[in-house]
């Protein structure tokens, strides 16, 4: 019997032991998406325990703890920090087989090297442990990014944001990129007129214009993005449930950002057709710029209503959701194409039904102006587990080309996710090599083994010119 969690876990053959030992485990780190707060890397935060660099803002844990009959006032109530970690203890035993298991010890072991399982008998030895390790330097935020071999950090950034965090960042010449990501999905939510009006507003005040139509609107944001870009940035990042791609008019959009100002209701498909339109507008900015331009799609949120209205967004009331994807899709991505105005593009599908579908389009656009021009992406949220990430990358695989790659991102909010680059590493290097031994693949290790580090770092650094 194999020992949890050895120097082999997820390798089940020799060759995947090797490809992964001898090729993967040195590669360097580009986050390239994610949620961490830059004002905690401005600041290098150290935290004053595990809970508050651990459990904080993890709706992943929340939701197990909710399941477990955990009370909410040990999630995002007001409990001690030592109380809500004594809580995620008593939960981690139940948690078999769904990833938090292998995640929660993975990262204990990785930054504070303890291998002991966490449990209530374990609770205080590791909280002692860990909170003592947090006093030193190298536990704080840039710290632990450095341990972790990090290169590139790309956060997730709304376009009214000031950047002020990430400019210090830079001019501190810290040793790790943290660059920012272009995410306008609150400037065209149409959908929530009051929050859309408020942020037209702020935009105003930011800009110091007065925005009475859709072209000066489209001007301003403009100018966030071009400020963005003298920042550093070089991604967009886009939420949605689907792509919007209805056939729109300026004069039509006009009309229907006018009823919006005016805080006129909109039907569905003004609210569509404002959406398809500012999307097109993002795209080919992008476009112009050069940027990666990435979708997230198939997510629904705030299912929850009474507990959304209770704790707000991002507190663990989302799920997978059922959208039509192809045909929006495609018509979207034609109309770029038509005009050579598709840039580099990331699909992300959260629908396990969907893989092939986006594995599929992808194929539709690559036009070899790029090498993997076209990527459909990691498995993501509900999907970032040995099961959905092996079904997204034997998706790809068959549809497309697994060797171009760009690889793991964590998605996350913690500072300590980053062993997640690991789990995926071990999972790539362990389907490898599980169809090198059955014969299904050459033994050509030293190619495969160059493969591997494409997917694990060098494919990233090209393809976003890092």
């Amino acid at each position: 019997m194999k020992p949890f969690l050895d120097e082999d876990f997820l390798l089940q053959t020799n060759t995947a032991k090797k490809l992964y030992h001898d090729f993967a485990a040195k590669m360097p780190i580009i986050d390239y998406h994610n949620h961490l707060p830059p004002e905690q890397i401005s600041s290098d935060k150290m935290f004053d325990n595990i809970t508050q660099v651990w459990l904080s803002g993890d709706h992943y844990k929340w939701r197990a703890m909710r399941a477990n009959g955990v009370n909410e006032r040990f999630c995002t109530g007001d409990a001690s920090d030592r109380e809500k970690f004594d809580q995620w203890a008593a939960t981690v035993p139940y948690t078999l087989r769904n990833p938090l298991y292998h995640w929660t010890h993975l990262e204990l072991k990785r930054y504070f090297g303890i291998k002991e399982i966490l449990s209530p008998e374990t609770s205080a030895r590791i909280w002692d442990e860990c909170n003592e390790k947090l006093k030193s330097p190298e536990f704080s935020v840039r710290g632990m990014l450095t341990m972790m071999n990090v290169k590139v950090v790309c956060t997730t950034d709304d376009p009214l944001d000031k950047l002020d965090h990430h400019q210090k960042i830079s001019a501190d010449g810290f040793s790790i990129k943290v660059l920012p990501a272009f995410r306008p999905d609150k400037a065209m939510n149409a959908d929530d007129l009051q929050g859309l009006n408020n942020y037209i507003d702020k935009l105003q005040e930011i800009e110091n214009v007065s925005i009475a139509d859709v072209s000066k609107y489209l001007e301003a944001l403009k100018n966030r993005h071009n400020y963005f870009a003298a920042n550093g940035c070089t991604i967009s990042d886009h939420g949605m449930d689907r792509i919007y791609a209805d056939d729109w008019t300026e004069e039509e959009v006009d009309v229907i950002f006018k009823k919006i100002r005016s805080s006129q209701p909109i039907s569905v498909a003004e609210s569509s057709k404002f959406k398809s339109a500012m999307l097109e507008h993002f795209a080919l900015w992008d476009h112009e710029k050069g940027w990666v331009q990435q979708y997230h799609l198939g997510a629904l949120r705030n299912n929850n209503s009474r507990k959304f209205k209770e704790l707000g967004p991002d507190t663990g009331w989302d799920s997978i959701g059922e959208f039509t994807q192809a045909q929006t899709l495609s018509k979207f991505l034609s109309k770029l194409d038509n005009n050579d105005q598709l840039t580099r593009t990331i699909l992300y599908n959260l629908n396990p039904s969907h893989n092939e579908v986006f594995a599929a389009m992808i194929g539709n656009f690559n036009d070899g102006s790029a090498a993997g021009k076209m990527q459909f992406g990691s498995g993501w949220w509900f999907l970032d587990q040995k099961d959905g990430m092996t079904k997204q990358l034997n998706a790809l695989s068959n549809l497309g080309l697994l060797s171009r790659f760009v690889g793991m991102l964590t998605d996350s909010r913690s500072f300590m996710s980053f062993p997640r680059h690991e789990y995926f590493r071990r999972i790539v290097c362990n389907l490898f090599g599980s169809e090198v031994e059955a014969g299904e693949l050459p033994n050509d290790v030293e190619w495969i083994g160059k493969i591997v580090q494409d997917i694990s770092f060098n494919n990233a650094k090209s393809y976003f010119n890092f």
